[in-house]
């Protein structure tokens, strides 16, 4: 479920926060982290680092309650396993643009990999109960796949020539992989949730929409 455009332009401090789609793939990262970390930790990400704009305090209460609420739909459509890669990501055509998609992939790679300290406690945590290099495995997939289609054109630059052409001919079925991938994020995350104290309703396994 992606937040409405209407209610995201109407917040006061429009102009220093970065792209919708760029938004709502962070909020997705913060909200499948095995340990979602506290709003004082997560929300400042939400400001563009070049935002020079003086914040008001009803203006940062106005943001506090809209990032919150777009956390708390995000997780609750991760527990009814609804679809998790918003109808304005869509991959269309065979081009390497797709602005929106890449926008909500890169937000979603930042929340990550701020947040690897809670990943790497949750794995340390988990030594004794998961079967931790295939579920090292499983992750690295996801987080390939989300690279590489945040941005074509840098892992195209990183291929080597005689391959680049395939890479090119089968962006279209990675894309196809996402929602799938995407859903499969989510059960790594829960299943690290599962030897958690107090982390049990956090981020529910999924198996699929």
């Amino acid at each position: 479920m992606v937040g409405s455009k209407t209610d995201y332009e109407k917040l006061a401090m429009v102009a220093v926060l970065p792209e919708q789609a760029y938004l709502e793939g962070l909020i997705f990262g913060v909200a499948a982290c095995p340990e979602i970390p506290m709003p004082e930790q997560w929300m400042p990400w939400a400001i563009r680092a070049d935002a020079n704009t003086a914040i008001s305090k009803q203006q940062a209460d106005e943001l506090a309650d809209y990032l919150m609420g777009r956390l708390r739909d995000t997780l609750d459509s991760m527990r009814k396993e609804e679809r998790l890669l918003p109808e304005e990501c869509q991959w269309r055509g065979n081009g390497l643009q797709h602005d929106e998609l890449q926008q909500w992939l890169r937000g979603l790679l930042t929340a990550h990999q701020q947040l690897e300290k809670q990943w790497q406690q949750a794995w340390q945590m988990s030594e004794q109960t998961l079967d931790l290099p295939a579920l090292s495995g499983r992750l690295n997939r996801c987080l390939k796949l989300f690279t590489t289609l945040a941005d074509p054109q840098s892992r195209l630059q990183q291929t080597s020539p005689e391959k680049r052409q395939e890479l090119t001919d089968g962006l279209p079925r990675l894309a196809a992989s996402l929602p799938p991938m995407l859903r499969e994020y989510v059960a790594i995350s829960g299943e690290l949730v599962q030897v958690l104290p107090n982390q049990f309703e956090v981020v529910p396994k999924t198996t699929g929409e």
